[in-house]
């Protein structure tokens, strides 16, 4: 792997992971919906004028528009909204590991081998002692339920888009570029609809007017680093070099997401969090890496 692909891989995934805190910021000035909405109006426009549609049936855009991109951050920029840590939200979406592998075996007959089950039960241990462990302050009050499952229900739509992508890669191909820009139109209407019905069309309409400093640089953040030009690079690595060279660097991602939260936003962990943390990314290990442990046990025998 060139030295310049490992700088672009690292600086992606330090700008996923940086991207947690960036929502955070987004949301002191702006409702969930409606930043989704201006988020994906700016991936969308004007880039849709200089990129060749891609070659998808209407159904299969639509699909992966209202999955990885509507499903996934509504339900998770409300959950941030609702009180959930940018950190842990950054760990807790690599469930999207796990559900993408169930979805794969139930909808395209795709095989689950021991060391996925394996790392499914070890990480929903250490996502359910997440749940109930105290944060580092005073109270050490447990996670708040529903913001926990709102973002596993992100994690469950970015699966579903996942294996959306799978069907277009197979049946259609077409470049990820192509696919998220046109892609990101799908998701505008929905999200302003759900502000204006949330919301009320008087917020929406304060929020833009009185648009902070802070608010514009997360949306050009997010619409910019971590959709174009994350979603961009990633993808041509993907083309360029085989994927279990790619996909491993993804388990940085809640590194740099738990880091950033507590260097930026002063977000800290009990180290009952932090041992759960812990089990969760060791049940994402054991699901990537699990696999060649026959193999070098039998070449040590």
């Amino acid at each position: 792997m060139r030295l310049t692909d490992r700088i672009l891989a690292l600086a992606v995934v330090v700008a996923w992971g940086i991207n947690f805190v960036v929502i955070k910021v987004g949301l002191h000035g702006m409702p969930p919906f409606l930043l989704g909405g201006l988020r994906f109006a700016l991936v969308a426009f004007p880039a849709v004028f200089f990129v060749k549609r891609p070659a998808v049936p209407l159904k299969w855009l639509l699909a992966y528009g209202m999955t990885i991109s509507f499903g996934q951050f509504g339900f998770l920029f409300l959950s941030i909204k609702l009180g959930m840590p940018a950190g842990i939200a950054s760990l807790i979406l690599q469930a999207q590991a796990f559900f993408t592998m169930l979805l794969a075996a139930l909808l395209l007959s795709e095989k689950l081998h021991w060391h996925h089950v394996a790392g499914m039960l070890i990480a929903g241990v250490g996502m359910g002692l997440l749940a109930k462990a105290g944060d580092a302050s005073a109270q050490a009050q447990a996670l708040p339920l529903l913001p926990l499952l709102l973002t596993l229900g992100a994690a469950v739509a970015w699966s579903l888009g996942n294996v959306t992508n799978k069907v277009i890669a197979r049946q259609h191909p077409t470049s990820m570029m192509s696919l998220v820009v046109w892609s990101a139109l799908v998701p505008v209407i929905p999200f302003l609809a759900c502000s204006w019905l949330v919301d009320g069309p008087q917020v929406m309409l304060q929020s833009v007017e009185n648009l902070s400093a802070q608010t514009a640089f997360s949306l050009v953040y997010l619409a910019f680093l971590a959709t174009l030009f994350g979603y961009a690079v990633w993808g041509q690595l993907l083309k360029r070099y085989e994927a279990w060279r790619i996909a491993p660097l993804s388990l940085l991602v809640p590194v740099v997401g738990l880091v950033s939260a507590n260097l930026l936003l002063g977000e800290t962990l009990s180290a009952a969090q932090v041992a759960s943390a812990l089990v969760v990314i060791a049940g994402l290990l054991v699901n990537m890496f699990g696999g060649a442990l026959p193999r070098l046990l039998a070449a040590r025998g």
